[in-house]
């Protein structure tokens, strides 16, 4: 295979010979001091062909070479400086012998080749002039010989197309690809360094060849782009400005290379929306989401992180995509959210403050993530409403049930953990409970153990004197206690052992400590309002 050969005239050649002859002169010879000689020490030979600038013997014996090919060419007296010779340096009837090197072959007619290596099987845009391309590139002489490569810096090349900035030929070859793609260009040297080549990197008149890797590209222009992946049914409110969000995200640049991830720290991103505490494009993107839902976003860099970039994480002009899923978000104005899934037919004592509830409950996070259930536990959970036994949110969701109903409830963590989150809770975290109340024992208000349920026994202590003794021991005061909670007439604080309340109560009425009660010693909370205590009738 001969990618690049000569076969025509004014094709211009860079070649590199190596001179012979036959006769015996050519042991006197200093190839090195000749411009035909390239070695080490010397350069290419650079000419034109079939234009009458090289003698016809090697006009005729470059005729159809192949880049990196090697001849000899033999050219008789006649077709080289004939009986005349030149310049004292070749004798006259002079065979002279070649030993040649293709290097480099190009017309002035020639354009950019591009020759596509590789293409996404998507592709949503193509280059065009100004925008801003970072690619990686390999770049080479027609030889195969390389000179450069951004992958040995380990930093892709950053430019703006169509202003200059990089030579013309990369400029026209960069145009019209896909991120992603990768493809040959191959620039001739009019359209690259020229006669004067660049440094001692590229030679003079040299065609280049480029292996470009398209990684980035972005237009001034361009606004967030973004991609709607999953969304849940039932989204009854989306973000604004000023919620506090937390969320996972993925983010990787355009090439799919993965700068950060907030599953790998096992720790949502959380941030208030709109305030300037994220990139602006984060910013704006974060806005009208539900809860639970995923997109991609893709930000250019203007609206990211700059030309500067951060550090060695981030490079100057990324555009960044993030793959986000919004696990919750709050507003400080947030209420508890009470959604009654099921409910007995008949409703007719409801939870308030001070009642004994048993319930069962499941804990989960927005993203249905549990974190506890009573499920686990050999009972339902208790708990006294109103003592601050359970976070506030849980106390307004269980208070007004019916014993069997279900309620889901959700609960900011400001009616719930707080910022700092507990046990397996995160902080700021969004909590959604399921409900079932088991059992419901009304309560008393607080600062009593015992209530009547409408008006007590007028007078009291005769009531109290069950066997009419005019005194009433601690197993009498018990026996009329209890007649009064079994006939509904009066009730204990529910959840503290009965025995024990009532024997506070005894006691606190038995003024002279002498085991009974006399009528003397009976006082009502609304006789002394300011010596009972809680334990007094």
């Amino acid at each position: 295979m001969c990618p690049y050969h000569h076969n025509e005239s004014n094709n211009l050649l860079c070649v590199f010979l190596k001179l012979n002859a036959k006769t015996n002169w050519v042991n006197t010879l200093k190839p090195r001091l000749s411009v035909l000689t390239f070695g080490t020490k010397g350069k290419a030979f650079v000419s034109q062909v079939g234009l009458g600038r090289l003698i016809t013997g090697m006009d005729r014996g470059l005729q159809g070479m192949c880049v990196n090919e090697r001849r000899r060419i033999t050219v008789p007296p006649h077709l080289a400086y004939g009986s005349i010779g030149t310049g004292g340096v070749i004798p006259p009837d002079a065979v002279l012998v070649y030993d040649v090197l293709l290097l480099d072959i190009w017309n002035t007619e020639d354009e950019v080749q591009i020759r596509t290596i590789s293409k996404p099987a998507t592709c949503r845009r193509t280059t065009v002039v100004s925008d801003f391309v970072r690619y990686h590139y390999n770049g080479t002489l027609l030889t195969g010989e390389t000179f450069e490569s951004s992958y040995s810096r380990n930093a892709t090349y950053d430019t703006y197309l169509g202003q200059g900035d990089v030579i013309k030929g990369m400029d026209e070859g960069l145009l019209g690809m896909c991120l992603g793609e990768t493809r040959i260009i191959i620039v001739p040297p009019f359209l690259a360094y020229g006669e004067n080549g660049y440094g001692t990197v590229v030679p003079p008149q040299a065609t280049l060849v480029f292996e470009v890797l398209l990684v980035d590209v972005f237009n001034p222009k361009d606004d967030l782009i973004v991609e709607v992946k999953e969304v849940p049914e039932g989204c009854t409110r989306r973000t604004v400005t000023g919620d506090y969000i937390r969320y996972h995200y993925n983010g990787t640049f355009q090439d799919g290379k993965a700068f950060d991830s907030s599953y790998q720290r096992n720790s949502t991103y959380n941030t208030y929306i709109g305030m300037g505490y994220v990139i602006h494009g984060m910013d704006k993107a974060l806005q009208g989401l539900c809860m639970g839902e995923k997109r991609r976003i893709t930000i250019p860099p203007h609206m990211a992180y700059g030309e500067e970039g951060i550090g060695e994480l981030i490079p100057g002009s990324a555009v960044l995509v993030f793959d986000i899923h919004i696990i919750d978000f709050h507003n400080s104005k947030d209420s508890v959210q009470i959604q009654v899934t099921r409910k007995p037919q008949e409703c007719n004592v409801t939870s308030e403050a001070d009642d004994l509830i048993q319930y069962r409950y499941n804990c989960s996070l927005m993203d249905g993530t549990l974190l506890y259930s009573s499920d686990q536990y050999d009972s339902p959970s208790i708990t006294i409403l109103g003592a601050n036994k359970v976070i506030p949110g849980l106390e307004e969701g269980l208070s007004g049930m019916c014993v069997g109903e279900r309620r889901e409830v959700i609960i900011p963590p400001h009616w719930g953990h707080g910022e700092n989150g507990a046990g397996e809770v995160p902080g700021s975290a969004v909590l959604m409970f399921e409900l079932e109340l088991m059992e419901l024992q009304k309560g008393v208000p607080e600062g009593y153990m015992f209530v009547w349920l409408g008006d007590g026994p007028d007078p009291l202590f005769p009531a109290m004197d069950l066997n009419g003794d005019k005194e009433v021991p601690l197993e009498e005061f018990s026996s009329f206690i209890m007649i009064q909670v079994k006939e509904g007439k009066g009730r204990l604080r529910p959840g503290v052992d009965a025995d024990s309340i009532i024997k506070d109560m005894f006691n606190n009425q038995d003024q002279n400590k002498d085991g009974k009660i006399v009528e003397d010693e009976l006082k009502l909370k609304e006789d002394e309002p300011e010596q009972v205590t809680r334990d007094e009738l």
